[in-house]
């Protein structure tokens, strides 16, 4: 029961699915309910790949995708390229550490920020329409998940960089080593039942690329933040189709 609710959590959290439940739950559940955060994006992928379908009969592959990218902003609710344009915004700054922190949590947007969700999402268009031009239609199922682990790998190697309460800071606290290993087993498994051979490299990959992004902003940071995540998931996802385009050249 503990693992149902903590994976319907997800699904609350990360999506707008709605689900018309409501929990008793504790920072604990939703920062070791991290685990099926590639579940989730798995989730997510099959909605996508259901609106690319769905319009195969009426309109051409650029078109179907740019629907996909549409769609996946409505599903997440913005939530990480909203963490992604805050990171940037800070961390581009230039300026010194907890400066940076009070640049990321200020609600309005900055030129970094609005540059960094524009190139973001028009590369995830070019690369994912590259992708289905080569026939690998399935990474329309896999880069939501590549983003997901992201967000696992980067709660569980990092320390809390802000002092008090944060979005992230249950995640950051509660998300630890058995996270990460779970986390990671169950998406390098789950990609290699979706995507085969390249799914399984895929997913090593991204878990490489997740980490090294992660490092990237915590050495800037001395930490991360809930923006740091949504940061790492989107750059992951962005990265997977890249590495997609580079495999199958």
């Amino acid at each position: 029961m503990k693992h149902i609710k903590r994976f319907v959590l997800m699904i609350q959290f990360l999506t707008r699915i709605p689900i018309p439940l409501k929990f008793d739950a504790t920072n604990e559940d939703y920062g070791k309910g991290l685990i099926f955060a590639p579940i989730v994006g798995l989730i997510i992928g099959a909605i996508l790949m259901g609106v690319y379908l769905l319009f195969a009969p009426f309109l051409q592959v650029g078109a179907r995708v740019a629907l996909v990218i549409a769609f996946y902003i409505v599903i997440t609710g913005g939530l990480h390229l909203d963490g992604l344009g805050d990171t940037f915004d800070g961390v581009f700054s230039n300026r010194p550490r907890e400066r940076i922190l009070e640049i990321m949590r200020d609600s309005r947007i900055g030129t970094f920020a609005l540059l960094a969700i524009i190139t973001v999402l028009f590369l995830d268009f070019w690369f994912l329409k590259n992708v289905i031009d080569k026939g690998f239609v399935t990474a329309i199922l896999l880069f939501p998940m590549a983003g997901r682990i992201g967000s696992i790998i980067s709660s569980s190697i990092s320390s809390y960089a802000r002092k008090g309460e944060g979005l992230g800071k249950s995640f950051i606290e509660y998300c630890g080593a058995k996270e990460f290993v779970i986390g990671s087993v169950l998406y390098i498994t789950t990609s290699l039942w979706v995507g085969g051979t390249i799914g399984s490299l895929l997913s090593v990959i991204s878990i490489i690329t997740a980490i090294a992004t992660t490092l990237y902003f915590t050495n800037k940071l001395g930490g991360a933040t809930g923006d740091v995540l949504g940061a790492v998931c989107e750059l992951n996802q962005l990265f997977f189709l890249i590495f997609v385009n580079i495999i199958l050249r």
